[in-house]
């Protein structure tokens, strides 16, 4: 399993997404050098710290071994590919739900390349549908992606009812996500040629990621983020100080970034009148703005581009989490899919996949608007 360490596991990011977004920031600057004074005050910082303190609990989580254990071990009883493969879809939703899309793929990905290695599997197929997972999972929680925690912490609203909002398309996606993984893989027997070793386990880490979980989720959804995330920088600071150095920091960087170059870009007159074109007052018209321009700029850009422009953060959500699903740069976690699963191929049978689901979803969430 690849380690948080591992000095190319961000490449991909930094190189392709992070650079596009310094590059982008110059230009804005040299357009408008007058507002660098106020670049600090365009950050959403509450989102950041929530960020922030996710990535070190789920590095806590990822970093003690635990998940794998137990995922490796149930995956072990499982002796149908169809079965394995649904097993390890829900999975990524599942964990995705709790530790963000990204942290999910890093647990269930190396796991699949190692389960690859002592059973008979088809990995490309799996990493595409486990990227879809944790898409699909995501969407249910405010902490399940980041354009989630900056809805949620943008809009005020309580945890439940953000899930609540969220439910009606994540059980559309979650129907759809299972019917694809049925008709993608077959009922076929796993022939397997050696034993799966356990995952060794840090409890001490585990503990202390799972104590301080739900503590920080409750301040967070209090609006006490900065206190949530100075508890769980301390507490691991003195426990396990190696960790904060190892964890997603170009990720923080990136966000950061986003916040700055959509909203100075959101200020420039043109943009600010084609966006008012747009009618996004109306729901359906929010929902395939947001959902389109995520296949362009990205879900994250997207959401905090068009947060400006309208309060209706569940329409919003959907459209951004929707978004996600369509081409490879609709969201990070498909890059980091593709990347950590090092698969020939991968990008052409992503889009095979992601792009009729990604019409389907579209549609089925453009019909319960308007149902609604």
């Amino acid at each position: 399993m690849n380690s948080p360490s591992d000095p190319g596991r961000y490449s991909l990011r930094t190189d392709y997404i992070l650079w596009i977004l310094i590059l982008g920031l110059l230009v804005l600057t040299i357009l408008n050098p007058e507002k660098i004074r106020l670049y600090l005050q365009l950050v959403h910082w509450p989102t950041i710290q929530a960020m922030l303190g996710l990535l070190i609990l789920t590095s806590g989580f990822e970093s003690s071994g635990w998940l794998s254990r137990v995922a490796g071990r149930i995956a072990l009883h499982i002796h149908n590919e169809r079965l394995l493969a649904l097993f390890l879809v829900a999975i990524a939703a599942l964990l995705a739900m709790v530790l963000t899309n990204d942290v999910a793929l890093f647990v269930v990905i190396p796991l699949t390349l190692s389960l690859s290695r002592f059973v008979s599997l088809p990995v490309r197929r799996l990493i595409v549908f486990e990227a879809l997972g944790v898409n699909c999972g995501a969407m249910l929680t405010p902490i399940g992606n980041p354009q989630n925690i900056f809805l949620w912490q943008q809009s005020g609203i309580h945890f439940a009812s953000f899930m609540w909002g969220m439910l009606p398309l994540f059980l559309l996606s979650a129907g759809l996500l299972a019917l694809f993984v049925c008709l993608a893989f077959k009922s076929l027997p796993i022939n397997r040629h050696a034993a799966q070793p356990d995952a060794r386990l840090n409890k001490r880490i585990f503990l202390i990621a799972a104590v301080l979980y739900l503590p920080f989720l409750i301040l967070s959804d209090l609006h006490y983020t900065a206190l949530a995330l100075g508890i769980v920088t301390v507490a691991f600071l003195l426990t396990a100080p190696r960790l904060l150095y190892r964890i997603d920091w170009p990720l923080i960087v990136v966000l950061t970034l986003m916040f700055i170059d959509m909203r100075l870009l959101a200020q420039l007159s043109w943009v600010q009148h084609a966006i008012a074109t747009l009618q996004l007052h109306q729901p359906e018209q929010l929902f395939v703005t947001g959902a389109l321009l995520s296949q362009a700029i990205s879900n994250v850009p997207a959401a905090i581009l068009l947060v400006g422009y309208s309060t209706d953060w569940k329409t919003l959500a959907w459209a951004v989490d929707v978004g996600g699903f369509g081409l490879v740069v609709g969201s990070l976690a498909n890059l980091i899919a593709l990347r950590i699963g090092r698969q020939r191929r991968t990008w052409l049978e992503f889009h095979l996949w992601s792009l009729p689901f990604f019409l389907l979803a579209g549609i089925f969430g453009l019909l319960w608007l308007w149902l609604i």
